[in-house]
This record gives structure tokens, C-alpha cells and sequence, in this order.
């Protein structure tokens, strides 16, 4: 069952992503040489807290962090800790909020000072391609032209677009129905209607799209070891276009154009 969110469930969903958008651009202006991974964790739990609101992730299947910092070759789910972060690195942040019943979940990828030209296309892509998913996104819609937006616009490029992990529906459960792959299954999957509300997340490597887990259980690395860019909005479906939840007038992404303030 996918639910329908009446307009009360979403103006909370909305203040619940506007928490965690606020959230992500603290962290982005964070992420400067030296800082430890764990470090950005503790900025994010502190200022998820001070909203009201509680981590989502932490304790989550017994995910011990409130937030997730994945560095470079680092897909997704990666346990912040006393890894120190080296300009020239790219760092995908993932948070999630739960205030008043409701989660809030999007992630953004950030360089740290200046990059190489592959790392600023990867980021530049993956955020492309977010935009392009949330542009096709309309009552009446087959959520398989969500997928195929994604996977047509890095596959474009020359990049990968990872197949083990999959975007989701959100309310007051973080991981709802539907699953949404970020590539054209071979099913149209179910028709979009308006008052869904989703979370488009492609996780895009620059090599190959095969992943490994290592012993943590958790993190999830590129097998070539190449770097990796995740982006992430919550979305409310509408009979005409897709409405972000998860923005704020300070960082603008999965518009196509990133801005990022100092790192851009």
C-alpha cells in the first residue's frame, strides 16, 4: 500500500525536511580539510535535537550514528568516526529527522576545497540527475519514467548508476512503499497519484556500479574503489509537478544547478 498524505500530514512533512535541509547546509559549510567525520555527526545530532526533532538513523537496524558521512569510494552508509577528511575528497552527507510523527530524509554531495574535473562532473551529474527524476514526477505518472530519467542522464555521462540500493517512499516510517530504482527495472511499476510522497535518491560511482559491504555491515564502498556522488529530495506528487520538501533558500539542489556556497 502506498499512502496518500493529506495536506495536514505534509505541511508537517514539509517542516520535518526543512529541518533536515537546514541540517545539510550547515554540515556542507562544515566540510573543510581536517574535520573528522565524526565531528559533522555530532553538528548534525546537535542541531537536529535543537529543532525538536530526533535523528531518524540512529538506532535505526542498529545504525549507530545519527547521520551518515560517506568520503569519496564511500556510496552510502558511512559510520562517522575519526576518519579526517582531505581537501580534494568529495563528501556525500545523509540525514534523516523525525519531528512531530513524521521523517524528513534528503542528502547532498560537497567537496572539500577544490576537486579534480571527475569529481566536479560526478557531483554536477548526480545532481543533474535528481532534477531530471523530480521533473518527470506528476499525477499519472509510471514511476519507471522516474528510474529512467536518472539512469538515462549518468549513463550520458559515462558514469554508473548503483543498482543494490533504491529510493522510497516516506512518512512515518522512513522506509515506506514504493521501492524507486534509479534504473528501468523491466516493470512500469505503479502510477504516480497526487498526495504520494517519495524519496528520489541516485547514488551514481564514477566506475563500475558493483558495491561492496565491508565488515561493518553498514558501509557500502565502489568495488573499483573509484569515488561515488548521492543526492537525495523528498518530494510530495502533484496533479502538475513535483513539490521539494527538502530545500531552503540557503543551498538549492536536484535544480540541475548546485550551488554550494564557498565550495562552489
Amino acid at each position: 500500500m502506498i499512502a496518500l498524505r493529506t495536506e495536514r500530514e505534509i505541511d508537517i512533512l514539509r517542516e520535518a525536511n526543512q529541518i533536515v535541509a537546514e541540517v545539510l547546509a550547515t554540515l556542507a559549510d562544515a566540510v573543510l580539510p581536517g574535520v573528522t567525520t565524526g565531528e559533522l555527526d555530532e553538528l548534525g545530532e546537535a542541531l537536529i535535537r535543537r529543532k525538536d526533532a530526533v535523528p531518524s538513523f540512529l538506532g535505526y537496524r542498529g545504525y549507530p550514528k545519527a547521520t551518515c558521512i560517506s568520503v569519496e569510494d564511500v556510496i552510502v552508509h558511512g559510520i562517522p568516526g575519526a576518519r579526517r577528511i582531505n581537501e580534494g575528497e568529495i563528501v556525500s552527507i545523509d540525514v534523516g529527522a523525525l519531528y512531530k510523527g513524521y521523517h524528513g530524509d534528503a542528502a547532498i554531495t560537497v567537496p572539500c576545497g577544490p576537486v579534480d574535473s571527475l569529481r566536479q562532473r560526478l557531483i554536477r551529474v548526480t545532481d543533474q540527475a535528481l532534477a531530471a527524476a523530480i521533473a518527470t514526477i506528476r499525477s499519472g505518472v509510471y514511476l519507471q519514467e522516474v528510474s529512467r530519467a536518472i539512469q538515462e542522464t549518468c549513463e550520458a555521462e559515462g558514469f554508473s548508476v548503483v543498482r543494490v540500493f533504491v529510493g522510497h517512499g516516506i512518512g512515518r516510517q522512513m522506509h515506506e512503499d514504493p521501492q524507486i530504482p534509479n534504473f528501468v527495472s523491466g516493470e512500469r511499476g505503479p502510477k504516480l497519484k497526487a498526495g504520494m510522497v517519495l524519496a528520489i535518491e541516485p547514488m551514481v560511482n564514477a566506475g563500475t556500479a558493483d558495491v561492496r559491504v565491508l565488515k561493518d555491515m553498514w558501509t557500502a564502498v565502489t568495488a573499483d574503489g573509484k569515488p561515488s556522488a548521492h543526492f537525495e529530495h523528498s518530494v510530495v506528487v502533484r496533479q502538475k509537478n513535483a513539490e521539494i520538501l527538502s530545500t531552503t533558500p540557503k543551498r538549492a539542489w536536484g535544480q540541475g544547478v548546485l550551488m554550494h556556497g564557498r565550495h562552489g
